[in-house]
């Protein structure tokens, strides 16, 4: 492809936290050894990922049970985060061209107490829990008592959230969004800034809790504009699907499409290609991330994996050569490393088009910024100051 042939439809993919191996400096992060794709495989003995290694997955490096392509239908390498960070807002606001030299704030201690103080001053409500905590596991801990007692649970995670569960017959979905629009007020100081606060409703009995599709997002804005701003300002369609426009604070986004589940989010996915636009239509896929990374659940992580793969045909046969598709992650989560917090690795990058007759290895990426600056090149949109175009790669 020569650099100045573009095209007019953009589709990203965000697999989240689907890692390819531990980054160089994964040991200041404490993640030696890391490799999301490597140890589901062996857990696995081997996956059925056969759209995904006829991409060029298995080229990238070798994963058990995936083919390696004798001529692989997709350029393909892998990519290095720059920025300080290994949470989801850092990875994905890195892929739009961004930097994060100062990483967001975790607790794993829970929540300074002056927090916690001022948010029960200002909801009228009481707190407890304030510990990182599986979202399930908590509600199984403390439903019964945020029934009896009305008071809010908190919790976190190894993200920069602030998470808030309620029982939706005991706090109103529209009092819980204002207690996650004070919070969100709140955590903007410096000395405890959170990268999100996210509304966790649910319903159910003790013994039997159920998160809800209820879920709201209260995110930080990114701290400069993005190549998503720059394609709206210019007046290209930016669609986001899943939790793309939550985690960019809806910036840049012109239409926002939710979704329940991987599964969903491909249904969706399938939807933006039958629709006539120009620009982009981004994707995160967070089950892999939040039911089986989180969870270390490397079988079930598996499973997602081969069902993603699964539906992959669907989505190359509907392509025209004018789509350009790009499947990439956002960090790892390695679901047998100890903890459960992400991994610092490499991410893949598969980079797709039928105007290929074929692709080839390209350069390993210094940067996820690589994939918002091929975006912008393609739409011929201001460029990122961080990151370089592959366009150029793909001849």
């Amino acid at each position: 492809m020569q650099e100045n042939s573009r095209f007019k439809r953009i589709f990203l993919i965000v697999m989240d936290s689907v890692g390819i191996g531990e980054a160089p400096d994964a040991d200041l992060f404490g993640d030696q050894g890391a490799d999301t794709l490597g140890h589901i495989a062996e857990k696995m003995n081997g996956l059925n990922m056969p759209n995904l290694g006829n991409m060029g997955l298995s080229n990238i490096r070798e994963i058990k049970g995936v083919e390696k392509a004798g001529r692989p239908a997709a350029y393909y390498t892998k990519m290095k985060e720059a920025s300080r960070g290994k949470d989801t807002m850092t990875g994905h606001w890195e892929i739009m061209g961004l930097n994060i030299s100062t990483p967001f704030m975790t607790f794993p201690n829970g929540f300074p107490e002056l927090l916690i103080q001022e948010l029960q001053g200002k909801t009228g409500r009481s707190i407890i829990g304030n510990k990182p905590a599986s979202g399930t596991e908590i509600l199984d801990e403390l439903g019964a008592t945020h029934m009896d007692t009305g008071a809010l649970i908190v919790y976190t995670s190894a993200d920069s959230v602030l998470q808030i569960a309620a029982h939706e017959d005991i706090v109103p979905l529209e009092e819980l969004y204002k207690i996650c629009e004070i919070a969100r007020e709140i955590t903007m100081a410096d000395e405890f800034k959170v990268g999100r606060v996210i509304a966790r409703p649910f319903i159910g009995e003790p013994g039997n809790f159920k998160r809800t599709a209820n879920r709201h997002d209260y995110a930080l804005k990114p701290f400069d504009r993005t190549v998503m701003n720059e394609l709206n300002d210019a007046g290209y369609d930016v669609l986001a699907i899943g939790k793309i426009s939550d985690i960019y604070d809806g910036e840049g986004v012109t239409e926002s499409l939710r979704t329940v589940s991987n599964m969903d989010g491909m249904d969706k996915l399938l939807q933006t290609i039958d629709m006539d636009f120009t620009g982009l239509s981004f994707l995160n896929l967070v089950d892999f991330d939040a039911l089986y990374g989180h969870r270390r659940d490397p079988q079930g992580y598996g499973k997602a994996l081969e069902e993603f793969d699964a539906r992959m045909p669907e989505v190359l046969e509907k392509l025209t050569e004018d789509d350009l598709l790009i499947i990439t992650a956002d960090h790892g989560n390695d679901p047998v490393h100890h903890g459960t917090d992400h991994t610092r690795e490499y991410v893949p990058l598969l980079v797709y088009s039928k105007r290929f007759g074929e692709g080839k290895e390209i350069p390993v990426r210094d940067t996820f910024a690589d994939v918002g600056a091929t975006v912008a090149a393609n739409f011929d949109v201001k460029m990122p100051s961080f990151g370089k175009s592959i366009l150029g790669d793909m001849k």
